[in-house]
C-alpha cells in the first residue's frame, strides 16, 4: 500500500482520484473486516461522497493540503454527526453525536475521506480489545493474537490496508501498544496538544488523541493537521536542533524483565542509534500509582453504571468499580501528584534530548490463551501497557515505530520520548532510525 504522502503526490498531479483510493479502501474493509473485526461501522456511501467532493476540488486546482482526498478512519469513541459512536459498548449502541469532534472537524478542513469508525476495547479501558460488544479484535499480522488497545481496531486496520490511517485515543498506551503488536506508527502528541472535546473520555487529566500510521512520515502529517493552533507548543517539525541528539536508556523498570526476542530487538535498535546520536544511560523514578485514572473513570461513568450496569461487558463493569470508593479528597490528592510529576520531569532532559525504551516488554498474546484464561487478560495488559503508561502521567510527546519482528512473525515497538514541547525531535528522531532500517517496510499479514 502507498503512503499517504505518496498517495498525496498522485492526487494532487492527478495521476489516481480518490474515488479510486476509496474505493480500494472499501474494497479491502469488505474482504477483511470479517476475519479481523477492525470497523465497527462503515460509511462507504459518505465516504465516496466526500471522495467525489475532493476529485472535483482538486481537479479545480483547490488543494488543501496532504490529506486531501486521503482514506482515515476514526476511533469509535470519537463523535461524529449523525453517525454513531458506541465506545464498543451495548450503552452507547444506538448513540448518533449531533456535533463532530473537533479532530474531526480538523480531519474534514483538511480535505480527508473518512471511511468509519474502528473497533476497539469497551470505554477505551484496556489493553488487548478482547472487551467489545461488537467482539474482539484480530491482528492483521496473525489474526490468532490480540492487536491490543484500546486502539485496537485502528492500528489492525492501518496494518492491514484497510485505511491510510487512523485517529487513536491514548490514556496508558493504547495508541502506542496496539501501533506496536501490529507493526505501524503510534504518535502520542504531548498533553493538551490536541483537543478531546468530543471524545468519549475514559480519564480527563491522561487522554490524549493522536495518529496511527504506516510511516513515521504520515503520521506526521496527520498529526499537523489535527495539532491545536492554540496549543502552547509552537516548535516547528521541520526544525532540527544544532546538536546531535542524547538519547537516555532508562535501563531500570522500563527495560527490565523483556521477552528475549524483544530484548534483543531493543540492543539491536540501540546499536543503530549508537551511530547517530549519543546513547547514556539514566534512572528515572517511574509512577505507578493509577488512583487518578480509576476515579475520574468512575466520575464519568457513575450514573450509567447505577442505571444500566447488565448493558456493560462485565469486565469493563469490573474495572470501572475499582474506582467507586475512591473519596474526592483522594482524587484531588492524585490530581495533585500528576501536576507534581509533570513538573519534576522536565529535570530529566537537562541532561539528554530524549528516552528510548522498548514500546511493550512482550509481543502481543494469543487470543485463545486469554480467553482459556480469563484471570490473565488484566495481568498481561498492565505488563504490555507498562512501558507506555509513565509517558502519559507526565504528559510526555512519544511515538511507536517498528523494530522487527519475532521470530514467529509477531511485530516489535520502538518508542521514542521527548520533553513537554519537544516532539519535532521525537518524529525527527524516529523518522532518522526508521530510514536506517528497513523493518518498517516489512510487512507480514500472515493469514488475513
Amino acid at each position: 500500500m502507498r503512503s499517504i504522502l505518496e498517495a498525496s503526490e498522485l492526487l494532487r498531479s492527478r495521476r489516481v482520484s480518490p474515488v479510486e483510493l476509496t474505493q480500494e479502501c472499501l474494497a479491502r474493509i469488505e474482504e477483511l473486516n470479517p476475519k479481523l473485526n477492525a470497523f465497527i461501522t462503515v460509511t462507504a456511501d459518505s465516504a465516496l461522497d466526500e471522495a467525489r467532493q475532493s476529485e472535483s476540488e482538486i481537479q479545480r486546482g483547490e488543494w488543501r493540503g496532504p490529506l486531501h482526498g486521503i482514506p482515515i478512519a476514526l476511533k469509535d469513541v470519537i463523535d461524529t454527526a449523525g453517525v454513531r459512536t458506541t465506545a464498543a459498548s451495548a450503552l452507547f449502541k444506538d448513540r448518533v453525536p449531533a456535533e463532530d469532534a473537533e479532530v474531526v472537524k480538523r480531519l474534514k478542513s483538511a480535505g480527508a475521506v473518512l471511511l468509519g469508525k474502528q473497533n476497539l476495547h469497551e470505554f477505551a479501558y484496556g489493553g488487548s480489545s478482547l472487551v467489545s460488544y461488537f467482539g474482539e479484535v484480530r491482528n492483521a499480522c496473525n489474526p490468532e493474537h490480540i492487536t491490543g488497545g484500546s486502539s485496537g481496531g485502528s492500528a489492525t486496520a492501518v496494518a492491514a490496508g484497510m485505511c491510510y490511517g487512523a485517529i487513536g485515543t491514548d490514556t496508558a498506551g493504547s495508541i502506542r501498544e496496539p501501533a506496536a503488536l501490529c507493526g505501524v506508527v503510534g504518535l502520542k502528541p504531548p498533553y493538551g496538544r490536541v483537543s478531546t472535546r468530543g471524545v468519549i473520555p475514559l480519564s480527563q487529566s491522561l487522554d490524549h488523541v493522536g495518529p496511527i500510521a504506516r510511516t513515521v512520515r504520515d503520521a506526521e502529517i496527520i498529526f499537523q493537521a489535527i495539532a491545536g493552533e492554540s496549543s502552547h507548543i509552537t516548535v516547528p517539525l521541520e526544525n532540527s536542533p544544532p546538536h546531535k541528539f542524547r538519547i537516555g536508556v532508562p535501563r531500570k523498570f522500563l527495560c527490565e524483565e523483556l521477552d528475549p526476542e524483544i530484548d534483543s530487538a531493543f540492543q539491536e535498535a540501540l546499536s543503530v542509534l549508537s551511530t547517530m546520536t549519543d546513547i547514556s544511560d539514566i534512572t528515572l523514578d517511574v509512577p505507578t500509582d493509577r488512583t487518578l485514572q480509576k476515579a475520574e473513570s468512575y466520575a464519568y461513568h457513575a450514573e450509567f453504571v447505577r442505571r444500566s450496569p447488565e448493558l456493560y461487558q462485565p469486565e469493563t463493569l469490573r474495572r470501572i468499580r475499582t474506582g467507586e470508593k475512591i473519596t474526592p479528597e483522594e482524587a484531588a490528592e492524585a490530581k495533585h501528584a500528576l501536576t507534581e510529576e509533570r513538573r519534576k520531569i522536565a529535570s530529566v532532559f537537562k541532561d539528554v534530548d530524549l528516552l528510548v525504551t522498548p514500546t511493550t516488554p512482550v509481543p502481543a498474546p494469543a487470543i485463545s490463551e486469554l480467553k482459556a484464561n480469563p484471570d490473565l487478560l488484566r495481568p498481561r495488559e498492565l505488563v504490555l501497557l507498562r512501558n507506555t503508561r509513565p509517558m502519559n502521567v507526565w504528559g510526555l510527546p512519544a511515538i511507536s515505530v517498528p523494530c522487527g519482528f519475532t521470530q514467529s512473525g509477531l511485530p516489535i515497538g520502538l518508542q521514542f520520548v521527548g520533553s513537554h514541547c519537544a516532539e519535532a525531535t521525537v518524529v525527527q528522531l524516529a523518522q532518522a532510525y526508521e530510514q536506517a532500517t528497513a523493518s518498517h517496510k516489512r510487512t507480514k499479514l500472515g493469514r488475513a
